[in-house]
């Protein structure tokens, strides 16, 4: 495994912010505290985040995405061409209203909570999306580095709001060819500096399959999508392959499926089996798929043919810790399907993929975590 021991232990990415932390990502918002005093204060945060995984016995880290404010929106500060928008801004400028609203009632959250980066002008590179996160971090840790980062498909259905770009774009494709430049660059750079593991994020896939390509969810303010999954499905995997063309084994990729991961009541998030889109994921051009199958909500374990799979253990949503013989017992039904140099054990998901709105705090996700340590150590006969 490209020196990590058998079972490797990682998290999908997000990590609990403090209440400093999150105090200061307001304060930057709004204007009120300089840029240097915010990272150092993410920095304090950020070097938490690594000797809690250090501690625990984590054997491929991140860095908490502690100072992103979500798994996507954070890109605003980094290209231009894109500025954050709430819900309620983006209800004033959509034609069709009435479906809109339709989707913001079904929301756990209020309108005005969640803001999307949202292509205003012609996107382009202005800082790194991830370079500087992973410098942190290898700083800091001589363990091998994750970094997670908006896929290609995500990036280009969030950020394309027909009303808000068309004069620029007019159609979501021809912004998917700047993004497509956009994550190429930053994939050369992160290669160059030695990143372990390099996780696109693209949880809007389950949507299609899910709800037909009819819903529009907040999940990603996913307001582009055609009438037909099938087209959608196969412009994803276009992406992907344009994205990393030329770049196999240079570094191991991955992507991250899950079904939203905004709200602790699941009953608010989308539900179905990865069978639907099994094709779809056996021909993304990655080493691994970073998969959720702690939650009912999955369905049955599935094989894909021969990648890795990123095993999802504990749900990051709920307060009971999975115990160590629960997370073995997956495991070993896994082992059926796949080698044991083929499965990383991982959370679902984040357990703060929206900042200012964590679907867990600190002391479980410690606990959850240990407990994936603890079981890989049982598995390897430690």
């Amino acid at each position: 495994m490209r020196g990590l021991p058998r079972f490797p232990v990682t998290m999908v990415g997000s990590w609990p912010r403090s209440r400093e932390l999150l105090r200061a990502q307001r304060q930057k918002r709004a204007g009120t505290l300089d840029p240097d005093a915010f990272e150092r204060i993410a920095d304090d945060a950020v070097r938490h985040v690594i000797e809690t995984q250090e501690q625990l016995g984590v054997d491929l880290v991140t860095d908490g995405e502690q100072r992103r404010d979500s798994f996507f929106s954070f890109v605003a500060e980094k290209l231009a061409g894109v500025r954050m928008m709430t819900l309620a801004e983006m209800l004033e400028i959509i034609e069709d209203k009435d479906s809109f609203e339709r989707i913001l009632q079904t929301l756990d959250v209020p309108a005005y909570a969640i803001s999307n980066a949202t292509c205003v002008g012609k996107i382009a590179r202005e800082r790194p999306l991830a370079v500087d996160e992973l410098r942190f971090v290898k700083q800091h840790s001589d363990r091998p580095v994750k970094v997670p980062l908006p896929g290609p498909y995500l990036m280009t259905r969030a950020m394309w709001v027909k009303e808000a770009c068309r004069q620029v774009y007019p159609t979501k494709e021809s912004l998917g060819d700047d993004v497509v430049e956009v994550l190429r660059a930053e994939l050369r750079e992160l290669i160059a500096e030695g990143v372990a593991f390099v996780q696109f994020d693209e949880p809007v896939l389950t949507e299609l399959v899910f709800t037909q390509g009819q819903a529009r969810t907040f999940m990603c303010a996913a307001l582009a999508a055609s009438a037909d999954p099938r087209d959608e499905l196969e412009w994803a995997v276009s992406l992907h392959q344009r994205v990393l063309a030329g770049f196999e084994g240079e570094t191991r990729f991955g992507v991250h499926v899950c079904r939203g991961n905004w709200s602790s009541d699941e009953s608010t998030l989308l539900r179905g089996s990865y069978h639907p889109l099994r094709a779809t994921l056996e021909r993304l051009p990655v080493d691994q798929l970073v998969l959720e199958y702690a939650t009912e909500r999955a369905g049955d374990l599935l094989a894909f043919g021969a990648k890795e799979l990123g095993l999802g253990l504990v749900n990051p949503r709920t307060e009971r810790v999975e115990s160590v013989d629960e997370i073995v017992r997956t495991v070993r039904r896994a082992l059926e399907l796949y080698p044991a140099d083929r499965l990383f054990l991982n959370p679902d998901c984040g357990f703060a993929t929206f900042s200012n709105r964590p679907v867990n705090h600190d002391a479980v996700a410690r606990a959850k975590m240990r407990a994936l340590v603890e079981a890989s150590q049982q598995l390897r006969g430690v």
